[in-house]
């Protein structure tokens, strides 16, 4: 991947999607542990990684409709965590309350071991539909001493096309390096968290040649000192020049001071998602790497409690931000988790970004 900038906050790590079936629970500790052990958790976290990936693949085979647990490799900053998510398309849980009581459970609901989950993980976090579906996080850090990054967090999936191995779809989360003129408020500039980019990358197409492209925007971001969308835009496009070329989208979040900068080209979706509300920003016609147009910027609000929302037209892009009561609460993998769910039947590539201010400590 190359040499991994100091402003690289994130982008997708080592990704396994595990479909339900009757070796799940087994194949869910054999490579849960593999993932923990190559970020460099210790073998004592190690067992409880197993753990928490044996019940949650347990809780998806005897339980849910259909569903998929997820084994990913988050990264923050120069910090490493394995996410353990399941994600299903019901029932439900009913009596979310009960079922995170060690060893609860029913023949109608999501339980077993769901409260040992929480207790095990270092991040633990649930949001539940009845009759629609459930999406668990466990996250474990490969280390405990993990100051939150540029007062944002962050989180996201891929997923291939059935029958590919590689993803066209990309993202990627960085520190937007600002002078001092750019930083200039009321307040002291260094009071306030710095503010971040973020990119959609959809490379055209499927397999290897998408793929390429995706790792080409990634390098160009990584290595991009641009702070501003359409600047970042205009570097990856000279560098994405003999790829397949891609639809991108880039934000300029910053949270803290509640304004939101975005650009994109292609299609791609972006929004923002306040009290319910949802507000699209939209992208102009064109392909980095082929046609760049001069991208329109779109400044936006960034209300508190807002949620940025990135995602690539593998997931359809209808969904409504009513329709998932308590969802933007929840921790951004979740909130990806669910919104892939309901809005991801489409064949192709999926990629999905979310941020959103994190928690004051």
């Amino acid at each position: 991947m190359g040499q991994v900038s100091a402003s690289l906050l994130s982008e997708p790590g080592e990704t396994v999607w595990l479909r339900v079936d009757v070796g799940l629970p087994m194949a869910a500790r054999r490579e849960a542990a593999r993932l923990a052990r190559r970020i460099g958790i210790d073998e004592e976290r190690v067992g409880s990684v197993e753990i928490a990936a044996t019940e949650a693949a347990t809780n998806l085979q005897r339980h849910a409709t259909d569903g998929a647990l997820v084994l990913r490799v988050a990264l923050d900053g120069e910090h490493a965590s394995l996410d353990v998510l399941a994600t299903d398309t019901g029932p439900g849980i009913a009596d979310l309350t009960g079922a995170l009581r060690d060893g609860a459970s029913s023949a109608g609901t999501l339980g077993v071991g769901l409260g040992a989950i929480a207790r095990l993980a270092d991040v633990f976090d649930i949001h539940t539909l009845p009759g629609r579906g459930t999406a668990v996080l466990a996250r474990f850090h490969a280390d405990q001493d993990r100051p939150q990054a540029g007062g944002v967090e962050f989180g996201g999936l891929t997923r291939p096309i059935g029958g590919e191995e590689m993803c066209g779809d990309t993202w990627a989360v960085r520190y937007a390096e600002d002078s001092p003129a750019e930083t200039e408020t009321e307040e002291d500039p260094e009071s306030l968290p710095r503010p971040v980019l973020a990119m959609m990358c959809d490379g055209l197409g499927h397999g290897p040649q998408a793929a390429r492209a995706g790792e080409v925007a990634q390098e160009a971001f990584r290595a991009s000192r641009a702070t501003r969308p359409q600047r970042v835009l205009e570097d990856l496009h000279r560098a994405m020049r003999g790829t397949r070329g891609a639809a991108v989208a880039v934000v300029r979040a910053d949270f803290a001071r509640g304004r939101l900068e975005f650009a994109g080209v292609g299609n791609t979706t972006t929004c923002v998602v306040t009290d319910g509300r949802r507000t699209s920003l939209l992208s102009s016609p064109g392909i980095v790497g082929a046609h760049l147009p001069r991208a329109r910027t779109v400044v936006a609000d960034a209300a508190p409690g807002a949620v940025l929302v990135m995602h690539s037209d593998g997931l359809n892009d209808r969904w409504a931000a009513d329709g998932f009561p308590g969802l933007f609460a929840r921790r951004p993998p979740v909130i990806a988790a669910q919104i892939l769910r309901d809005a991801g039947a489409r064949r192709d590539d999926i990629g999905i970004l979310v941020l959103k201010e994190a928690p004051a400590r």
